[in-house]
């Protein structure tokens, strides 16, 4: 095994579990003491990786500070457009969908040409693109509540007491990252307002690109294997491979 294939070999156990240790290096890969130290160093130069006592910390681990909705719209803004317009695709004229926050499902929206269409949605920017295009036959409904000025999306208590009563169609949202099974995001709040709203739809849609997948998030809102299907860009194989695990995805 050469080096190359080593520090990929790395990764990939880094990504699995966020930290890996120096001996699970050596016993894994059958490499030397000294090889598995330069290995993790030459990966935290690459910003892959910090080193700790006896082993090393992925980067990609989470962290609690939340970009701002102006800092998301500038990441991966043609792979999340691509996935906006797969999303589109599957809305059906007299469909009652519900749209989550987030800029990826910003761009659905921007994408969706029904003419015979219920939306509902707690994120303003959604509502504000949407509206739009409302008519007599294409309705759009903004559940309100308290707003959270991260995502300008709507939550806690009147929020749900109004999602509780509702049924939905189909369902797309979006999530700050999908660790193992689990999809996440940073507000509990949030995410108690989108776990009711994934309850009440009949199909469930996780609209993420793959830099998402492998990330961490503060808290865990729904499990893959109770969504429809996960729409993701097909830059990452190998994401694309582990979402497979548990549920349908298309790319």
């Amino acid at each position: 095994m050469n080096k190359h294939q080593r520090l990929e070999e790395i990764v990939k156990l880094l990504n699995k579990k966020d930290t890996i240790r120096i001996t699970e290096i050596v016993d894994t890969l059958h490499v030397s003491d000294m090889t598995a130290r330069r290995d993790l160093a030459e990966l935290e130069e690459q910003g892959v990786l910090t080193k700790i006592h006896g082993g090393a910390r992925s980067n990609s681990a989470f962290h609690y500070k939340e970009m701002s909705h102006k800092e998301k719209h500038t990441q991966f803004i043609e792979e999340k457009r691509d996935i906006a317009k797969k999303a589109a695709a599957i809305i059906e004229e007299g469909n009652t969908v519900f749209l989550g926050p987030g800029t990826t499902v910003e761009l659905l929206a921007e994408e969706i040409s029904n003419t015979n269409l219920s939306v509902i949605t707690n994120c303003l920017p959604v509502f504000n693109i949407l509206f739009k295009k409302k008519s007599e036959q294409f309705k759009v409904y903004l559940i309100g509540g308290e707003m959270r000025d991260v995502t300008e999306s709507f939550a806690g208590e009147m929020a749900n007491n109004m999602i509780e009563t509702m049924r939905f169609s189909k369902m797309f949202f979006s999530a700050n990252g999908v660790k193992g099974e689990d999809v996440m995001t940073s507000s509990h709040e949030e995410a108690y307002t989108q776990k009711l709203a994934i309850k009440n739809s009949i199909e469930k849609y996780l609209l993420v690109d793959s830099s998402k997948v492998g990330k961490e998030d503060f808290v865990s809102f729904c499990e893959l294997r109770d969504l429809t299907a996960v729409i993701m860009d097909s830059k990452d194989e190998e994401k694309a491979k582990n979402i497979q695990q548990y549920t349908e995805v298309v790319i």
